[in-house]
């Protein structure tokens, strides 16, 4: 996806206007995803070839994919130190220094990464959730979501009896109170050794966003997934180092904010609209991709619900409640 041609075409003109004010810089940026996965390609990906269009080669990136720089939950760590300049950053995988952005895992509140991405954006842009990344040292240029997670098992996970003792793979300490609310053990386990784990029965479901099975081939290890549960979410947020960010010109600072409003959106609904598909393949497979009954829906909401009371005390209460109430308030529009 390009900028749309007015966009480059004022931002093109803004830069020329500043000529040798805006000197050319190439960025270091850190990503623990595969160029192939959909958040790389339809993502970050994109991202950098638009910021280059726009500002002419004035702003340019060094891509470090797969971890080639810094593991995932030493992104963060890795930008503040100079190691890289920036990063798509999984907030989940940094709760100790962006405990706000993880209100994102909390079940139940998005149903399709566009909604969640909206939501992220807006709060990205003022408020609790884009100062404490400010405080960690970063400048966060633009956020968006993965689908709501789902349920992959070798059986039908209903009510929360189905779930009574179960190994369920989840993502950070919220996913896992989420689990351990329906009666499951919550394991973190990275993403890259989830397949074996379920081969191996070291695990008997994993939680995981329709949109990102195929780049783990998950979908050869289960037998059923769920489609219609909202299980948590999980954010990425492209960050600078705020003293680079401060030191560039205002005119490449809004080239990379202007691209990254459209981005942002433009992956969420790829993600969204490649789940159909993705669902009619499985099922020719002989997948048994099923809806929760609302009856299920409302036993697994029931058992959930301890989880959001948990987060906003462990986010010491008003904030987090102050938090909590601006993403309900936008995920319900």
């Amino acid at each position: 996806m390009k900028m749309t041609n007015k966009v480059v075409a004022a931002l093109m003109g803004a830069l020329a206007l500043a000529g040798s004010h805006v000197s050319a810089e190439t960025l270091r940026l850190g990503d623990f995803q595969s160029t192939s996965h959909i958040v790389s390609a339809e993502g970050t990906t994109k991202w950098m070839a638009a910021v280059e269009e726009a500002t002419g080669g004035k702003l340019s990136f060094e891509h470090f994919p797969s971890e080639q720089a810094a593991k995932s939950k030493a992104q963060l760590d890795a930008v503040k130190s100079g190691i890289l300049d920036a990063a798509l950053l999984g907030t989940i995988y940094h709760t100790d220094a962006l405990p706000l952005n993880s209100v994102v895992g909390l079940p139940g509140y998005y149903g399709s990464a566009e909604e969640g991405t909206k939501a992220v954006q807006a709060m990205l842009a003022e408020g609790p959730m884009r100062d404490e990344l400010l405080e960690a040292g970063v400048t966060p240029i633009f956020g968006f979501v993965l689908p709501p997670y789902q349920v992959l098992a070798k059986q039908r996970l209903g009510m929360p009896s189905d779930w009574e003792a179960l190994d369920v793979r989840t993502s950070g300490a919220t996913q896992a109170m989420t689990a351990r609310g329906l009666g499951a053990v919550g394991i973190s386990i990275p993403g890259p050794e989830v397949y074996t784990a379920v081969e191996r029965g070291r695990l008997d479901a994993v939680l995981f966003p329709l949109a990102s099975v195929p780049g783990y081939k998950l979908n050869e290890v289960v037998s059923h997934i769920s489609t219609n549960g909202s299980f948590g979410g999980y954010s990425f947020v492209m960050v600078v180092r705020s003293d680079l960010y401060d030191s560039l010109a205002p005119e490449l600072q809004e080239a990379m904010k202007t691209a990254g409003d459209e981005i942002a959106l433009h992956v969420a609904k790829a993600q969204d609209d490649s789940v159909g598909d993705l669902i009619a393949g499985w099922k020719a497979d002989g997948i048994d991709t099923y809806e929760f009954t609302d009856e299920e829906l409302a036993a697994l909401r029931a058992g959930m619900e301890l989880v959001t009371e948990d987060w906003v005390g462990r986010m010491g209460g008003e904030k987090g409640q102050a938090v909590l109430d601006r993403y309900t308030e936008l995920t319900s529009q």
